[in-house]
């Protein structure tokens, strides 16, 4: 078997190109893949329509143009398996390395005990809404809307990063899912790629009024302290619309949009979705 692979670096993406030659002669199987190779990255692969791809040993859904996505996890190992399975099934395993990257950790003590721990009279509120977010980050719906690109969903300044952690009082806090941006109260927030709304709730415990946008093959992102939600679960969108506007709702300290964005239950990082990275400068 021969295999032919060449990677070339277009800034912070990485670019893959791999043409593996089957053990049967004259059989072809052809995988492109482009996208951010590094923990929090999500990247964009192509193969021949009705090859069957799994992924660590996870089948994903492939479309009927042969496009699936792929997401690397905060603390995701630094390699990962491709597997494809050829319409004439003659099969291909190939290793890809994954980047890491190093990320801030803030430590705060003396904080009062209901900063760092939830009441217990708001545990049972926290888990129905926490089993609301779960059930709509499983749908795997056959949508390709990821594939014309994303936009910035607010203008502001970064408050805060994919990645970070706090530790507060000692007890080491979830780490941060997504992309904080500081604006106004009222500012709109835009559809930053077409989709679907899974979930829209005025008023959970943490995140204040949210919204769910699908975009397909199990990709969503999410929406975080709104103070007005402007559309409807079940609602399509497209790239632009006005979809809410940014609040502190929830357990915010200032408004701001918190971003996310998960390929089912990974959390990856959305600013890597971006063309080009916002001018200003996180704190």
């Amino acid at each position: 078997m021969a295999v032919w692979v060449a990677i070339f670096p277009l800034r912070s993406v990485v670019l893959v190109w791999l043409m593996v030659l089957a053990l049967l002669p004259g059989s072809v199987a052809a995988l492109s893949l482009q996208g951010d190779l590094l923990q929090g990255g999500l990247a964009i692969a192509q193969v021949e329509p009705g090859t069957q791809v799994r992924v660590d040993g996870k089948p994903v859904r492939v479309s009927e143009e042969g496009i699936f996505i792929i997401g690397f996890s905060r603390e995701n190992p630094l390699q990962s398996e491709i597997r494809l399975i050829a319409p004439d099934g003659s099969e291909h395993k190939e290793l890809i390395s994954i980047g890491k990257r190093s990320y801030k950790i803030q430590r705060i003590d003396g904080l009062p005990q209901s900063k760092v721990t939830p009441p217990k009279r708001d545990w049972e509120r926290i888990r129905k809404e926490t089993a609301q977010i779960k059930a709509a980050r499983k749908l795997d719906e056959p949508r390709t809307d990821f594939l014309k690109g994303f936009i910035l969903p607010v203008k502001g300044r970064i408050s805060g990063v994919y990645g970070s952690q706090r530790i507060l009082n000692g007890k080491p806090k979830r780490p941060h899912s997504g992309l904080d941006l500081a604006a106004s109260e009222g500012a709109p927030v835009v559809a930053p790629a077409d989709g679907v709304i899974t979930l829209a709730h005025p008023d959970m415990f943490y995140s204040g009024g949210t919204l769910l946008l699908d975009h397909g093959h199990g990709l969503t992102t999410s929406y975080l302290h709104l103070s007005r939600l402007l559309v409807e679960q079940g609602q399509r969108v497209r790239q632009g619309e006005v979809i809410g506007e940014v609040g502190m709702t929830g357990r915010a300290t200032g408004p701001h949009l918190h971003w996310g964005l998960n390929l089912f239950e990974k959390r990856l990082d959305p600013q890597l979705l971006l063309k080009a990275d916002p001018t200003s400068k996180g704190e």
